[in-house]
């Protein structure tokens, strides 16, 4: 058993190190401004010197956090209120509202953005906007895994007896979704909200489609920073990792402190 147990560790390190090979050779890429052999020669932090002065860089890197608040909002309020509806009144509805939600799996970024300009960029209505359109999109584009971390989740809790259990005590039945399930079912959302981060994040194909010069992300900063300097563009490519990473940990921390806090909360209670 400990053999079988030191050869999965062994696993999981070789495994690692190779997922983290070319954020590494990333790294070393825009601290060396000559790496034309085995060892890089030069080092300089002259690329994040210039990243870090830049306010265009701070601008896309802020509009990319903004663009990720809003159509995970929406797609994670839909998701739950559609399944709430499947769950309780019609659960023989669950597997078309499944196929609708995996249909964004097989479109691609370049069709769904030309369809959506091309019934959109007429009207008059505020669907016409370039924001609208890309909120909207990425909405379409992020539904599938919001959809799958939250169906997970709530395969994991009796939903029904909770929702049964919260009208003996008065409750109504939106408000004991909202206020019993909801809570057990934070660990999928996070899950799949950062997930969604990820993807917004690296996408190129679309905000570059709909928005044009409206909206600038980090990946249109990269690409045009690929074309001047590709040490400048490595050091953008590890600050986006670090963003990402630093988004994912502030939010698994916080929702790791507000379960303790619940716990202890509950065990005062108890005693």
């Amino acid at each position: 058993m400990r053999r079988h147990n030191a050869l999965s560790v062994i696993l999981i390190i070789l495994v690692t190190i190779y997922l983290l090979i070319p954020l590494l050779a990333c790294v070393i890429y825009s601290l060396f401004s000559k790496w034309t052999g085995v060892v890089p020669k030069g080092f300089t932090l002259s690329a994040y010197q210039e990243l870090f002065s830049n306010t265009a860089f701070w601008s896309a890197l802020g509009q990319t956090m903004l663009l990720c608040i809003a159509p995970i909002a929406i797609t994670v309020t839909v998701v739950l209120l559609a399944m709430y509806v499947v769950v309780v009144y019609a659960p023989r509805l669950e597997k078309y509202v499944q196929i609708i939600c995996m249909i964004p799996y097989t479109i691609q970024g370049v069709i769904l953005s030309v369809s959506i300009l091309s019934l959109y960029v007429g009207s008059k209505s505020v669907l016409s906007s370039r924001l609208v359109m890309l909120v909207g999109a990425y909405c379409i584009i992020i539904l599938p895994y919001i959809y799958q971390g939250i169906r997970n989740s709530m395969r994991s809790i009796n939903m029904k007896t909770l929702l049964e259990a919260a009208e003996m005590l008065g409750s109504s039945r939106i408000a004991a979704f909202f206020r019993v399930v909801v809570p057990n079912l934070m660990s999928g959302i996070i899950v799949s909200a950062l997930l969604a981060v990820g993807i917004i994040f690296g996408d190129y194909v679309l905000i570059r489609n709909l928005s044009g010069s409206t909206v600038t992300n980090v990946q249109i900063f990269m690409y045009q920073a690929m074309k001047s300097d590709s040490m400048k563009s490595s050091a953008v490519f590890v600050m986006i990792m670090l963003v990402t990473f630093l988004i994912a940990s502030f939010v698994l921390i916080g929702r790791n402190h507000a379960s303790r806090h619940a716990a202890q909360a509950g065990s005062r209670k108890k005693g």
